[in-house]
């Protein structure tokens, strides 16, 4: 079923120069993929944000992840739009694949990821074009906002937003350079992303695997290959839903388990990723949660008591999830394939 409109362009493995002046602005191909029809609404609104945005020239790829009845509904809608290009994979092969496969199909310079459950501000291309214009930037990424649907939970911690993909308290200055933003507001330019490898199909959801690490795998590769990271501009901005079930603490605790598994995996297959995580731990417990307690001794209320506790509780679990990540690694991380490549 490769219900493609658009053709598949080669990956090319090109070394990155800085853009020569060429009198134009550069084009920008934002990817949003998507693959349920119980979030087309949520999805549509997405793209049509997209649309919306001031820059130009601008190209929008939308990635259908193997399910035709959605597809067709976004051919319907879409597939008469001049500067939109549509795909449909032939099977679900989950976030990563189709990230990459967007980006293979994009013409642009640069490539931008949304989540198809975010809206971008109007600006938002323009901010991340900007600083590819001004500087010698290989990658740029954004702030990703909360946006709740639903009342934010009294107990959730904004040092914990990484766990539904926002920015958290301490995430980084504006302009500064970043190892990774993440996935819902991140881009780069196209021939490095490729040259890299594009994400790892062995990271990010996808049905009932657990390994969420998506964004950190591609920025270290390319940070190893180019000596460069990600500038932050916090300018761009995009609004993340969080859904209902986003705020329930049970699921936070489940989803920070399997971050710490995710995060063992990383450090299996890329051990420059222990010191990022080592210097937020170091940050949150000797920084953050002192300040919370200062805080809380001049104005309690049981809010603070319960963001506290949050804390320490998912702190734990990513710990005990890091841990049972140990414990399997030998049986379960890291396999070498039939043609000697790791997998996970």
């Amino acid at each position: 079923m490769d219900c493609s409109l658009g053709t598949r362009r080669p990956i090319d493995d090109k070394v990155y120069s800085v853009q020569i002046e060429t009198g134009r602005p550069m084009k920008v191909s934002a990817v949003v993929c998507t693959y349920a029809m119980e979030r087309y609404d949520v999805f549509s609104e997405c793209v049509d944000s997209v649309l919306g945005q001031t820059y130009n020239p601008l190209e929008v790829v939308v990635v259908v992840d193997g399910n035709e009845a959605v597809f067709e509904r976004v051919r319907e809608e879409y597939g008469d739009h001049e500067d939109v290009v549509l795909h449909c994979n032939d099977e679900n092969r989950g976030i990563s694949y189709s990230r990459t496969r967007g980006a293979e199909i994009a013409s642009g310079e640069v490539v931008a990821f949304i989540d198809d459950d975010a809206v971008a501000e109007p600006d938002w291309i323009a901010e991340l074009a900007r600083v590819y214009e001004e500087t010698d930037a290989i990658a740029v990424g954004g702030h990703a906002k909360p946006d709740w649907v639903t009342e934010k939970p009294d107990f959730f911690p904004a040092e914990f937003y990484w766990l539904v993909g926002c920015d958290e308290r301490g995430m980084g200055e504006h302009m500064a350079e970043l190892r990774n933003t993440y996935g819902s507001n991140i881009s780069f330019r196209r021939d490095v992303f490729l040259a890299v490898g594009g994400y790892d199909e062995n990271t990010g959801r996808k049905g009932d695997r657990h390994i969420q690490a998506h964004e950190a795998p591609v920025c270290i590769r390319m940070a190893n290959r180019y000596g460069k990271g990600v500038i932050y501009n916090t300018d761009a901005v995009v609004h993340h839903k969080l859904f209902e079930y986003r705020g329930e603490f049970r699921w936070l605790v489940f989803r920070s388990f399997w971050q710490g598994y995710s995060k063992r995996i990383m450090d299996l297959l890329l051990p420059e990723a222990a010191g990022d995580k080592n210097e937020y731990l170091k940050q949150l417990l000797l920084e953050f949660v002192p300040s919370r307690l200062r805080e809380l001794a001049r104005d309690p209320s049981s809010a603070k008591v319960k963001q506290l506790v949050s804390i320490f509780v998912f702190t734990a679990a990513v710990g005990f999830g890091y841990l049972y990540g140990f414990l399997q690694s030998d049986d379960v991380l890291v396999s070498e394939d039939a043609d000697g490549t790791s997998a996970a």
